[in-house]
């Protein structure tokens, strides 16, 4: 999932420094001052964006794919706790695989 979203963040922040270079283009005589001068605050900008777009689609990601995932372990781990379970060897099988708890 963290790597879909860091594509997902990649792929906007490329769509809106293309965006922004085309609506800035006025200042390209300019270019190497400004990249000389500020090149270091610009690029600290971008991975600012950047890690804000990873947090918020895997904050997005997380609430839309695993909304129920607790629900539906706890309902397994109560369901395999019980004697008549329909999954009698997965049951067994798991007991035997438990670690002790100290």
């Amino acid at each position: 999932m963290i790597q879909n979203t860091a594509f997902l963040a990649l792929l906007t922040v490329f769509l809106l420094v293309g965006w922004f270079a085309g609506e800035v283009r006025f200042l390209a005589p300019y270019k190497a001052g400004l990249f000389r001068l500020h090149g270091q605050l610009i690029l600290g900008a971008i991975l600012l964006v950047f890690l804000n777009f990873c947090a918020a689609y895997y904050a997005l990601a997380r609430w839309l794919f695993l909304r129920d995932a607790g629900r539906k372990l706890s309902h397994l781990d109560r369901q395999l706790a019980t004697r008549d379970t329909a999954l009698d060897d997965l049951g067994q099988h798991l007991e035997e695989d438990r670690p002790d708890v100290a």
